[in-house]
């Protein structure tokens, strides 16, 4: 029988007290453990193919991946992939002679997913159990308002704390009105202006990453995230680039790592995003688009497409210069690709399930007749 885990031990690394109740369910779930062996909760720090790094409250192990996270294993799994910052049940000698496996994953509180790159329509997890997400955009050439919107749209959509974060604030002639400009588009998000090479702004931020508690960094390429990360941590844990004479910085995360800080709080620095697809963000569309969303009860037709019709109170407040028209324009097509990846993942099933049909079919013809 496993002993239980000193879970208190655990609270540094993010463990919450509903994993704790939860716990021996989960356990039970992957049925007894064998003799001679142990199972214990661990924190993934990094995802490498079909193996990982666990974060323990004493140590780092390398743990592959179990054959259970290859089946359905229901409410366990969900079908779900591991991900960085995902709360795994481990298991391996109890002498800790041998290696260690990933049987099982916790269910997440909060997680970060955005649409696959290319023409699959599955979901990416980019950072699990995160309590804020810093959407991170440098302050160094154009502002690019509507992609802020987009990565925040998905933050709310997450479960987490959208927090902007603008970097490289010293490259900017007047920081404070370039924060002012994106306050008005990040509603309920706070927004900070920092600069890892002077340090101004940094200590703002210092509330959002205390003790257990998980903050994860999303952004383009080049914003500064790797920087930020490594002032955060006081010391060079990732490497960083030189900003190119343009402004533009250069490309420097190529995984997922869970950063243990200082102060008893954790980061996830992620690569950069160039292609940020919607997945199942509806709720967070909403939310990141509260004053869009909140003028269409007030179409005079309930099915109003607010691209022109009569009485679209939409149209009229971006008439009458309350709402930004570029704002409006993203929120539809924000709008718009959520409703494709709903028809598309309908047609995935209603695919799925004809080639169900077929294989049974096919299986059941070559029994031999009774």
């Amino acid at each position: 029988m496993t002993p239980e885990p000193d879970f208190s031990a655990l609270a540094g690394l993010g463990w919450r007290e509903d994993l704790a109740q939860a716990w021996p369910e989960h356990l039970a779930a992957l049925g007894p453990t064998p003799p001679g062996e142990t199972r214990f909760p661990a924190r993934i720090g990094q995802v490498d193919r079909g193996a990982c790094t666990l974060l323990l409250p004493d140590a780092e192990v390398r743990a592959v991946f179990g054959p259970r996270l290859f089946r359905d294993t229901g409410e366990l799994l969900g079908g779900a992939q591991p991900a960085t910052g995902d709360w795994a049940v481990a298991g391996g000698p109890a002498d800790g002679e041998g290696p260690c496996q990933v049987h099982g994953i916790l269910p997440r509180r909060s997680a970060f997913v955005r649409g696959s790159a290319g023409r699959k329509t599955e979901a990416q997890i980019v950072a699990a159990n995160v309590d804020t997400v810093f959407v991170v955009a440098a302050l160094t050439g154009d502002q690019r308002l509507r992609r802020i919107e987009r990565y925040l749209a998905l933050a709310w959509q997450s479960g987490a704390q959208p927090v902007v974060v603008l970097s490289k604030a010293d490259l900017h002639p007047d920081p404070a009105a370039a924060a002012e400009e994106v306050e008005r588009i990040a509603l309920g998000a706070p927004v900070h202006t920092v600069s890892s090479r002077t340090g101004d702004g940094l200590d703002a931020l210092d509330r959002y990453v205390g003790h257990g508690r998980t903050v994860a960094l999303v952004g383009l390429s080049g914003v500064g995230k790797s920087t930020l990360t490594n002032r955060l941590r006081g010391e060079e844990v990732l490497a960083t680039q030189e900003v190119r004479s343009d402004f533009k910085g250069r490309h420097t995360t190529t995984h997922r790592e869970l950063v243990p800080l200082p102060g008893g709080g954790l980061l996830i620095d992620t690569p950069g995003m160039r292609a940020l697809a919607v997945w199942d963000a509806e709720e967070g569309i909403d939310r990141a688009f509260a004053d869009v969303e909140s003028l269409t009860g007030d179409c005079q037709f309930r099915d109003c497409g607010h691209q022109g019709e009569p009485g679209c109170a939409v149209r009229a407040a971006v008439d009458g210069g309350a709402l930004d028209e570029d704002r409006v324009g993203n929120w539809e097509k924000l709008r718009r690709e959520q409703r494709m990846l709903e028809l598309r993942q309908d047609a995935r099933a209603r695919a799925e399930d004809k080639q169900r049909i077929r294989t049974r079919a096919r299986a059941l013809k070559k029994r031999p007749h009774r």
